[in-house]
């Protein structure tokens, strides 16, 4: 399980994921770290080997990265997704990284609530797209494998967390929940059911 449990350990994947622990709800910050995991074993169930069919290191920082325009810092007035992306990108280009790589990262973090585009784009953003959705119950790894990735990184009620989130953000500036987008979904969930205290149902 030690390997199914490690992380890169460059420089900039320690900053993204320092910068994710210390700006990110807990829960969401673990589940960063979970979509990455989830999408290195979707990769090797696939046959994908990293530095040869994609960049391990690229994987990891749209997955770690992928829900941090859910923080004060990167909330701005574009959907969350857009926001965390941009975010991501100043944050590759401070670190040196090209311009090229540093789009493949943006794409998969804009893309990674976009059920049948992000799937169908290249290895980043589609490793992405399913980490995220293994995390979410999609069946990716073993039960043992999922029990220890989450005894590593606690769930901690994501689920609420990351939806209450997102809805904040949205019902504060609607122009962020553009029409049939996730964010969008969540606020006429809130409306539909404004008493609701658990997750929402649009989760």
């Amino acid at each position: 399980m030690t390997e199914l449990l490690q992380l890169p350990t460059g420089d900039t994947a320690l900053r993204a994921l320092d910068w994710v622990q210390r700006t990110e709800e807990r829960s969401i910050a673990n589940h960063s770290v979970r979509t990455f995991l989830h999408a290195r074993v979707v990769a090797a169930s696939d046959g994908l080997a990293a530095g040869q069919d994609f960049d391990a290191d690229l994987l990891f920082l749209a997955c770690v990265l992928h829900d941090i325009g859910t923080t004060d810092e990167a909330d701005g007035e574009l959907r969350f997704e857009v926001d965390g992306a941009d975010a991501a990108a100043r944050f590759l280009a401070a670190e040196g990284m090209s311009a090229a790589d540093t789009d493949l990262v943006w794409e998969a973090i804009a893309l990674h609530t976009s059920p049948q585009i992000a799937e169908h784009r290249g290895p980043i953003t589609r490793l992405t797209r399913l980490g995220v959705r293994g995390d979410f119950g999609l069946d990716t790894v073993a039960a043992a494998e999922r029990s220890a990735i989450e005894e590593a990184y606690p769930r901690l009620d994501v689920e609420k967390h990351l939806g209450d989130a997102v809805l904040e953000q949205a019902l504060r500036r609607p122009e962020k929940a553009p029409r049939n987008s996730w964010p969008a979904s969540l606020v006429r969930a809130h409306h539909d059911d404004p008493h609701n205290t658990g997750v929402s149902e649009a989760f």
